[in-house]
């Protein structure tokens, strides 16, 4: 099972319009460890940031199951409620779960959240979906190599 972290890169961005801004951009990491986690997206940003950057924080996230889409550019993040049936006192329970969905808009993260949970045997409701400022998602590396 993956664990997911939250890495924020701080540095010295180059707008469309030529000013230089400085940014703290949010990426999502599959690491064991918080160091780990540090050192992945330091190395997974190095080629892309010219000039000096920091990772201002690291965190670990509820994340519990990531449906890709390579075609997207978004991140959207849909909380999910899944419902059980208590069978000594019939009442009905929800369980919460984050489920982090790729998607170019709002109707292709429900769409791909919809294709990501077919053939589950729970009953669920969706309860938000939010787009994230998450840049990208880094998977975890297994002998070298990008699990995919």
């Amino acid at each position: 099972m993956a664990n997911w972290f939250e890495c924020k890169i701080r540095y010295d961005k180059m707008m469309e319009n030529g000013v230089v801004k400085k940014v703290n951009e949010p990426y999502l990491v599959d690491a064991l460890s918080f160091t780990e986690a540090e050192a992945r997206i330091t190395e997974e940003q190095t080629p892309f940031i010219s000039g000096e950057f920091s990772v201002s924080a690291v965190k670990r996230t509820k994340i519990s199951e990531i449906f890709w889409d390579d075609t997207a550019d978004k991140w959207w993040l849909v909380k999910v409620a899944f419902i059980t049936i208590d069978e000594k006192t019939a009442a009905e329970k929800k369980t919460s779960t984050l489920i982090l969905t790729a998607a170019n808009d709002l109707k292709g993260a429900y769409d791909n959240f919809m294709e990501g949970m077919k053939g589950t045997m729970a009953d669920f409701e969706i309860q938000s979906i939010v787009e994230t400022p998450i840049m990208d998602v880094y998977k975890a590396k297994l002998g070298g190599n990008s699990a995919e």
